[in-house]
């Protein structure tokens, strides 16, 4: 899938850069439901559990463009609104959320302390690049990745470290912004924890967290426009 949705108040990293969807709007292509369940709830795949295979799988590929009333006033928050008020409209979307423990990572403090400064950057950023210094969209296993952060607090430190395997929780209890980089090698190391303890001296450590799943319990093929 491509596209989101963009608001007043919506910042955009790396490739996004280069083609967000206009002002206003929400512009999703190629998306199966549960990319757009995942957009609209701020899912990540794992951490949704669909009841048909069409909704998950298979090659039901759906795209949507809605244009706000306003869009020089509409804030992310609202367009996503307006999304799943769609979905559940249009697909007749019902769900529901569980939340249980389940094998995943805690993000701490290490011994001898945080090895951050505070950002003094102006906006938001985060971007990847690969061994030769190529922009990457995401990691990928296996080989040499440095990520560069601007502006980013310890959750979504967390957040970005989910995506890249078991969930992980913020539990460092550092509330500040932050620029940073990282670098590592998962193939000839340093393997992405020991990184992430050498170089800004925090501690991944293997923990069950609560984890919340969004349940699909029912939903529609939509008619068509």
């Amino acid at each position: 899938m491509a596209g989101g949705c963009h608001g007043t108040d919506s910042v955009y990293t790396g490739r996004q850069r280069q083609s967000p969807p206009p002002l206003g709007r929400c512009v999703i292509t190629d998306a199966r439901l549960s990319h757009l369940i995942g957009v609209a709830y701020g899912v990540e795949m794992q951490a949704l559990k669909s009841g048909p295979d069409w909704i998950q799988r298979g090659d039901l590929r759906f795209d949507i463009q809605a244009k706000a009333e306003d869009p020089s006033k509409t804030t992310e928050k609202q367009l996503l609104t307006m999304l799943q008020n769609l979905l559940v409209e249009r697909f007749h979307l019902q769900f529901h959320y569980e939340t249980k423990a389940e094998p995943g990572f805690v993000l701490t403090v290490a011994k001898n302390g945080p090895k951050l400064k505070a950002s003094t950057s102006e906006e938001e950023a985060l971007s990847f690049r690969g061994p030769k210094g190529e922009s990457v969209g995401k990691p990928m296993g296996g080989q040499a990745v440095s990520m560069s952060a601007r502006k980013y607090s310890m959750d979504m430190l967390a957040h970005v470290l989910s995506r890249m395997g078991a969930p992980v929780v913020d539990k460092t209890g550092l509330t500040g912004q932050y620029d940073f980089t990282l670098a590592w090698d998962d193939e000839n190391g340093p393997a992405l924890s020991s990184a992430v303890r050498d170089q800004l001296g925090l501690v991944i450590k293997a923990e069950k967290i609560p984890v919340s799943t969004l349940i699909v319990d029912s939903a529609e093929k939509p008619a068509a426009n």
